[in-house]
Formats: C-alpha cells, sequence, structure tokens
C-alpha cells in the first residue's frame, strides 16, 4: 500500500488540474458564462469590504423583498482564480430569490491562509451590515464554497463572530455548502507543488484544519464529486466524521463529476447542489 506520505501519491491526490487534463477548458467556461451573467444581470460590482489588497466583492440582486443571501466563496488552493471566473453561479439563486454576493481575496503567496481567511471574515461583515440595502435579509446568510473557498466556508460556519464585534449575531452564517473541500489541512503541508505558495507549517495546521474543531452550531453541506480523488472524497467524509450528522446531515457523493465538473450542478437550476444551496436558505 502506497504511503499516505509518499510524496508522488499526494501530488496524484492533490493536483485536480493534473487530474483532469483538459481543466483550461472548464475555466474557460467558467469566465465566458460568468462575462454573460454580468451582461445580462442586475449587478454592483467591486465594492470595498476593506482598503486591502483584493478586498472587494461583487453583488448581484434579486427582486424578491428580505431575500436570504448567498455568499460563493471561490477555490483556487488559495493562490489562483478571481471572483470575476464566478459570476456564473448566481443567475440560477437570483431567479429562485436569493441576494448574491461573491467576494474576492488576496492570493498565496503574496499572503496567508490566515489572511484570506480573516478577509472572508471581513467580507461576511460587510454583507451583514450592508445585505439591507441590497435587499438582502442579514438573518439568513449562507455560505457556498468549493474547493478552496469549501474549507473558507467551513471556517466562517465555525467563527465565533462576537468576538469579531460586538453588533454581530452569535451565529453570523445558518448554514454552508461545502464542495470539494477540504477540512484537514496537513496532506497539504505535505504535497509540495502547494507548499511552495502555501508555506504552512504545523502550528498554522492546527489553526486553520476545521476538522479539529468542535462542531459549529449551524448546518453544513458537505459534497465531492465521484470522479475526485481518493483524498479528497476522505476529506468529505472526515468532516462529517469529526462534526457529527447533527452538524453535518448531508454528506454526499455526486455521480459522474470531477473537481470542475461538480460546480455545473450549482449552477443548473436542476442540479442536486443548487437545491441543497436552497434547502439552506430556506427556499425549497
Amino acid at each position: 500500500m502506497t504511503s499516505r506520505r509518499d510524496p508522488a501519491w499526494l501530488e496524484a491526490q492533490y493536483n485536480n488540474r493534473a487530474r483532469v487534463p483538459d481543466y483550461a477548458q472548464f475555466l474557460q467556461r467558467w469566465a465566458a458564462a460568468s462575462a454573460l451573467a454580468r451582461d445580462k444581470s442586475t449587478h454592483h460590482l467591486d465594492l470595498a469590504y476593506g482598503s486591502g489588497a483584493g478586498e472587494t466583492l461583487d453583488v448581484f440582486p434579486t427582486s424578491a423583498p428580505k431575500a436570504p443571501v448567498l455568499v460563493y466563496v471561490h477555490g483556487g488552493y488559495w493562490r489562483a482564480l478571481d471572483k470575476s471566473d464566478h459570476s456564473f453561479v448566481a443567475p440560477s439563486f437570483t431567479v429562485d430569490g436569493a441576494l448574491v454576493v461573491v467576494p474576492n481575496y488576496a492570493l498565496c503567496p503574496a499572503v496567508s491562509i490566515e489572511h484570506i481567511t480573516l478577509q472572508m471574515v471581513k467580507a461576511l461583515v460587510w454583507t451583514y451590515r450592508n445585505a439591507k440595502a441590497y435587499g438582502g435579509d442579514p438573518s439568513r446568510i449562507v455560505v457556498v464554497g468549493h474547493s478552496a473557498g469549501a474549507h473558507l466556508a467551513a471556517m466562517l460556519l465555525s467563527c465565533r463572530w462576537k468576538q469579531v464585534a460586538d453588533d454581530l449575531p452569535a451565529q453570523l452564517v445558518s448554514g454552508a455548502l461545502a464542495i470539494s473541500g477540504v477540512y484537514d489541512l496537513e496532506p497539504i503541508r505535505q504535497t509540495a507543488f502547494l507548499q511552495t505558495d502555501l508555506k504552512l507549517t504545523p502550528t498554522s495546521v492546527k489553526r486553520l484544519s476545521p476538522a479539529f474543531f468542535p462542531r459549529p452550531r449551524g448546518k453544513l453541506h458537505a459534497v465531492v464529486g465521484a470522479d475526485e480523488s481518493e483524498e479528497f472524497q476522505r476529506q468529505n467524509d472526515l468532516i462529517r466524521d469529526v462534526w457529527g450528522p447533527t452538524s453535518v446531515p448531508v454528506c454526499e457523493t455526486l455521480p459522474g463529476h470531477n473537481h470542475f465538473t461538480v460546480l455545473n450542478s450549482l449552477a443548473d437550476p436542476a442540479g442536486r447542489l443548487h437545491e441543497l444551496g436552497l434547502r439552506l436558505l430556506g427556499l425549497r
């Protein structure tokens, strides 16, 4: 049996671009669909949620009043991609009556994962304080994240919001949908092609691994593609195993999907991920 610390094995497990040779086509489709989404929808782009690098977000309103809020956090192993690549997630949810917020963040190695996590905290604080101005209900905020974004969604579900600011509710995030996430970062620390940029340490792994945290009050739905690596499927099961079925009532594998095609199910109004998102938002 191959050791889980074998460099070649870790590379094969976590290098999604190598596992899906035509990955660039999916990134191009996301960008094209996102440009079309912005062209065809009402939006407010590049709103500042802070003063630091990368601290802007896009808002996609819905016609429904007092709408629940979906915050979508993009992936890219904390070191790639941009909010502008993911506007395509918004239209099917705004049609269903959700306000959609898509934040950006600075990228490694210019910043650390700790820095990015705190940026997402700031983005959620901005969302809570400003949702009403865009037709949203700040008492119903759900975070959806893919890959590194799924890790950040789990981190936000675990945040102690009262320690961030006195005006925040204890449970600012009511639920999260984590797609193809990593929740124990120790294997990431040992994966050479990632560690060059991420510079994780044993100490930072403990601070940044939701699998080591107490179970949160809110609900997490964890989903992974059936065609993803053994490690991504293990990570998906891990968060359910450590947080328990009360906190993770949904832990699923989507047949026929890899690390990139899995997002089709989120943007598709008939997709399983879209349905799970609507459930968390209270729209199903």
